[in-house]
């Protein structure tokens, strides 16, 4: 015999020697003699029975979760229920008893009392397989052809009208069929063709491109002559515990499929240490990255492997965790490659507490630290906090500049406007606070987080929600509540032009704040009655807008909540829902229900109070 251990167990072949050695090392033996000698020589020096010993203890130790069948594929003809469990199934004590059975089988010698015939070691073994069918009657063979070895399968009533008898006698000759085929692979005919098959299982790992298994020897892809198939499709039927799927020959897909996609839970892998670790459940090197991209919810960003679960949420979270640094909304729609649209990728991004916008139309992971982008008042009252309750205007502006994509007039423009006064020394200051920083009494008689229909998003920004009616479609101006007028940087008698790429939206400030025609916007949505869009205007003087149709029939009641306040994602309790609304509308996350109805209510949000009961 001139195979070693590694020859008929795969396993040894794909896991590290760092691994096996401390575990099978024998001082009588070769350093890692599982490869380098035949395993006749080893068991001579060692015995069989510690042979076996020491594949069973790494069979425990390292491949618990593997079939004794993967490991040994001999099993699988010698006992073929048992090659079924795994060795956290049996125990050690059973596979070494299993393992050393079929050494002493593979080892004894033959017997002299019963001459059997013996395969010509020269015969190619597409002539032993024909062999073993040539015996045959053209029914048995057909019905080998066409229903053991088919790639369509016909069906028992198809073979019986076919031969004229009963679906049970065609599942009868099915039976004998398998039987024959089983008793020849277990006599020395078939020695060669079950050392192939043993090589082959080497050869393809736990999962292949089905297509290896016809080009991994020339002579798979002839043609056995009494059965008119390629030989390959017969040994396919021999590789027991393969399973083929969607273009992969796979053994134990669902397992092996979770097992690659557990490797990569803990985020981003750089492609080429994927790839290492993908081997390490059996899957050749060459065949790796392949079956990573083969596997559900895994994909390859950048020469990254990266979880890519169903949710747009996760799948921007990995394409931002590959970057490593903040994204436009449109680098991210690029990189994620599917059909999502840009205002969805812009919801969610404001909406989920994993991330957070770092400048005007830029956003990171919250995990990564750093300012939020508040909007330009909202950072020049940081910076002025910051600074101990005033700060000049020249270093507010040369500290704004430098980290975001603002612009120094925008600045300046702001820090001039209302919400800010000047102080005794030229500095500026939060209108309506004292020297030190302490409030005084300013603000709008009905501040913003008190206004019917106004919402703060996560940036900081507030929006109006406009519920869209055939007054609004006919071109028809509209009241704008003074709270959010007022937050917009209004005082009666003054006037806002908004631009939008359809013309410019007018808010004027007379008896009180109206909102020119959005009939364009709207067109641009092809909104119609019933639907909802989210207005307000940006720090460069542009109304930004988002559509939501109206909300499908029969959601629940939780979620037409949600839909209202312009949060569309899922949530997990009623619970995340209140604090979710109650952040929108200015309150802390410690909030109760009772306290988010109570300004709900204040507010005039009768509809969402309707939606929450109460």
């Amino acid at each position: 015999m001139n195979l070693s251990l590694s020859d008929l167990a795969p396993p040894l072949r794909w896991t590290s020697p760092v691994q096996i050695a401390p575990i099978v090392e024998e001082p009588q033996l070769p350093e890692a003699w599982w490869q380098t000698i035949p395993l006749d020589r080893a068991c001579a020096v060692i015995t069989t029975q510690t042979v076996a010993g020491h594949l069973a203890d790494l069979a425990v130790a390292c491949w618990g979760h593997l079939l004794v069948g993967d490991i040994l594929p001999l099993l699988r003809f010698s006992d073929p229920a048992e090659a079924e469990r795994t060795p956290e199934m049996l125990g050690k004590d059973v596979v070494q008893k299993l393992f050393c059975g079929v050494f002493e089988r593979l080892l004894e010698p033959p017997s002299e009392a019963v001459v059997t015939p013996v395969a010509r070691p020269d015969k190619p073994l597409p002539e032993s397989i024909d062999a073993l069918f040539a015996a045959l009657d053209e029914r048995q063979r057909a019905i080998a052809r066409d229903r053991l070895y088919a790639s369509q399968r016909a069906t028992l009533d198809e073979l019986a009208q076919r031969f004229s008898v009963t679906r049970e006698r065609i599942r009868q000759i099915e039976r004998d069929l398998r039987d024959h085929v089983e008793a020849w692979l277990g006599g020395p005919e078939a020695v060669s063709l079950v050392a192939h098959v043993t090589w082959l299982r080497g050869r393809l790992g736990s999962a292949v491109p089905a297509d290896d298994l016809a080009a991994a020897v020339p002579w798979h892809r002839g043609e056995l002559r009494t059965l008119g198939i390629p030989v390959w499709r017969f040994v396919r039927t021999l590789l027991t515990g393969y399973e083929q799927a969607d273009g992969w020959l796979i053994a134990g897909a669902d397992e092996l499929r979770e097992k690659t996609r557990q490797l990569f839970t803990d985020g981003p892998r750089p492609l080429g240490e994927a790839v290492t670790m993908v081997t390490q459940l059996g899957i050749r090197e060459d065949v790796a990255e392949r079956w990573i991209l083969a596997v559900p919810q895994l994909r390859v960003l950048d020469q990254h492997v990266v979880p890519w679960p169903r949710s747009i949420n996760e799948k921007a979270e990995a394409v931002l965790a590959v970057a490593g640094r903040p994204l436009t909304p449109e680098e991210i729609q690029e990189r994620i490659g599917e059909d999502y649209s840009l205002v969805g990728i812009r919801n969610q991004l404001t909406a989920d507490e994993r991330f957070r916008r770092v400048d005007r139309n830029k956003y990171g992971l919250t995990r990564w630290g750093g300012d939020e982008y508040l909007g330009i008042r909202e950072m020049i009252a940081r910076e002025i906090e910051r600074a101990g309750g005033e700060a000049s205007v020249s270093t507010i502006v040369s500290n704004l500049t430098s980290r975001y994509d603002v612009s120094e007039s925008s600045v300046r423009a702001y820090s001039g406007g209302p919400g800010f006064e000047r102080t005794q020394r030229g500095w500026i200051r939060v209108a309506g606070t004292s020297p030190t920083g302490d409030a005084e009494p300013y603000q709008p008689r009905r501040d913003v987080s008190e206004t019917r229909r106004s919402f703060r998003s996560r940036d900081g920004r507030w929006w109006h929600r406009v519920d869209v009616n055939a007054e609004h479609l006919r071109g028809s101006g509209s009241p704008l509540p003074t709270g959010f007028a007022a937050y917009l940087g209004m005082a009666p008698g003054g006037q806002l032009t908004a631009a939008t790429p359809s013309g410019d939206v007018v808010v004027s400030w007379h008896n009180q704040p109206t909102m020119g025609s959005i009939r364009n916007v709207l067109a641009d949505f092809k909104a119609g009655e019933g639907d909802h869009v989210f207005l307000t205007v940006s720090d460069g003087g542009e109304l930004l807008t988002r559509y939501l149709p109206a909300a499908a029939p029969g959601i629940p009641p939780l979620n037409r909540a949600l839909y209202l306040i312009g949060y569309t994602a899922p949530v997990t309790s009623e619970m995340e829902g209140l604090r979710l609304i109650g952040a929108r509308i200015g309150l802390p996350d410690t909030a109760t229900r009772e306290e988010v109805l109570a300004r709900l209510r204040e507010r005039g949000d009768r509809d969402i109070v309707g939606f929450l009961g109460g």
